[in-house]
């Protein structure tokens, strides 16, 4: 699907579709009014009774005095009311009326709507990645498609053309490819998405745009003392996987930032099992790492003037006879022993020794990503992404980039009291704190291994898939990481 910047009259624009936004009360936005105007009053009439209830549509063919062929009406709510979420959930409602239209080509003059403070060009890149999101679907798998392919190909963004906007358009872009990737990585079932098939669309991501790639084995783990990663993949007849991904847009010699991505492609807990209902969500556990591969493909794919290395553990956590059981002490690459007493917490055994290893790179800054703990779930729900961080200054940087790109993120305490929880009498410390504070705690731990870097932690449990008739992955938190990437160039 191709966007484009033009300035158009809504009235005259030759189009398939003109979407056209009212607010309650049959209040026409400005473009709307035109078209009105030149259809002699046939919006409002049309109108009727319809309430203007926020994503509510209605569509219109044949209006007089109007060039193009339909018009689809779509409600924004109350225009007192009228903010981020209204306008993403409008832009969602026409796009899935799009999609059910046939229609080859389409105006989108929602873009114009005044968003409280926003800028043009965040009402830019969220329509461009509203209407993305709406048409992606999920059927490589299937043999008998249920959807037929889409027939809108070209979606005309209708503002007057800046380098600002076309700026914003090509980042825009660049993200919606980014989370696609991320989407379709989580959606794959494990048998597919193996930790070699990582590793593989690493190296194609590599061919592609000419990236640095390395993928250490088993043995160059071992060489190395990665006990932890290792003690998680031990049971898996799947060999794991390092993956390093590096993307060098920005100035040379400037420290790059480092993005950290839990990629368990599978996990049962291991020996502490986990329940059979819903365990097949568990192939979502590797959503850090497709988030990792999602945002270097967009800031590959834009020519982002910033320097990025991609460190990704990935591995199953399997039972059997050769798995880590409660009670073993291992040895992680930091030299730090953790004792296992719970071998369902496997996603800190293998973050603890990638940010080991992300340490050689020098980064600016680093952040991992995983689909950590349930508790994060319980406490933030499936809206907000849990944010915890050892240096304020980033933490800020963080919630900054969440917002512009309305990826949510909550912060959370990081405070010593909370490490005592992880106190044990046989290792340096546990793998777990016990259920009061569980995200905290699982924070904790990895926060001692990043003493000596500026590090922040993303736990995506709750936001990264969504669950019952909707389940699939959500490509979340790509676009805060290509964000976030972009302001630490200096693109704000």
């Amino acid at each position: 699907m191709e966007f484009s910047i033009k300035a158009l009259s809504p009235e005259a624009a030759k189009t398939g579709c003109v979407v056209l936004g009212f607010h309650s009360g049959k209040e026409l936005t400005p473009a709307a009014k035109r078209v009105d105007q030149a259809a002699r009053g046939a919006l409002r009439k049309a109108l009727g009774d319809v309430s203007g209830k926020t994503g509510s549509t209605l569509l219109l063919r044949g209006l007089p005095g109007v060039a193009a062929e339909r018009v689809l009406l779509v409600g924004l709510g109350e225009r007192k009311e009228f903010g981020e979420n209204a306008y993403r959930d409008a832009v969602r409602a026409a796009a899935n009326a799009l999609r059910e239209l046939g229609a080859k080509d389409a105006a989108l003059f929602l873009v114009d709507t005044k968003v409280g403070t926003r800028p043009v060009s965040w009402n830019l890149r969220h329509a461009v990645l509203g209407t993305r999101e709406a048409f992606y679907r999920f059927e490589q798998l299937k043999t008998r498609k249920k959807t037929s392919a889409p027939a809108l190909s070209h979606v005309v963004l209708p503002l007057s053309p800046s380098a600002q906007l076309a700026s914003a358009l090509a980042e825009a872009r660049a993200t919606a490819d980014g989370a696609a990737l991320a989407r379709t990585l989580g959606n794959l079932p494990a048998n597919i998405c193996t930790p070699g098939y990582l590793a593989d669309e690493a190296k194609k991501l590599a061919r592609q745009y000419k990236l640095q790639v390395e993928v250490l084995e088993r043995r160059d783990m071992e060489k190395l003392g990665m006990g932890a990663l290792l003690s998680v993949a031990r049971a898996s007849h799947q060999p794991p996987k390092l993956i390093v991904l590096r993307y060098s847009g920005g100035a040379k010699g400037r420290r790059p930032l480092a993005l950290v991505g839990k990629g368990i492609t599978f996990d049962t807990g291991g020996i502490s099992l986990k329940p059979a209902g819903e365990m097949d969500e568990m192939k979502f556990d590797m959503s850090g790492a497709a988030s990792v591969l999602g945002a270097l493909h967009a800031l590959a794919g834009m020519r982002a003037p910033v320097n990025v290395v991609g460190v990704i553990p990935t591995c199953e956590n399997m039972p059997g006879g050769s798995a880590s059981r409660p009670g073993d002490v291992v040895t992680t690459l930091s030299g730090q022993t953790v004792e296992i007493l719970n071998t369902d917490a496997e996603g800190r055994l293998i973050l603890c020794d990638a940010l080991t290893y992300a340490a050689r790179f020098q980064p600016e800054a680093v952040l991992d990503i995983a689909t950590l703990t349930g508790a994060c779930v319980v406490a933030l729900g499936h809206v907000a992404t849990g944010l915890f961080a050892n240096d304020q200054k980033l933490a800020d940087e963080v919630r900054a980039a969440a917002d512009e790109a309305w990826d949510r993120v909550w912060q959370m305490p990081l405070w010593e009291d909370y490490q005592e929880q992880l106190r044990s009498n046989f290792a340096d410390f546990a793998n777990i704190g016990g259920r009061p504070a569980g995200s905290i705690t699982a924070a904790c731990f990895l926060a001692r291994f990043a003493r000596e870097m500026r590090w922040a932690h993303l736990d995506i449990a709750g936001t990264a898939w969504k669950s019952g008739r909707e389940k699939g992955s959500t490509g979340r938190p790509v676009p805060l990481l290509v964000r976030f990437a972009l302001r630490h160039a200096g693109r704000k």
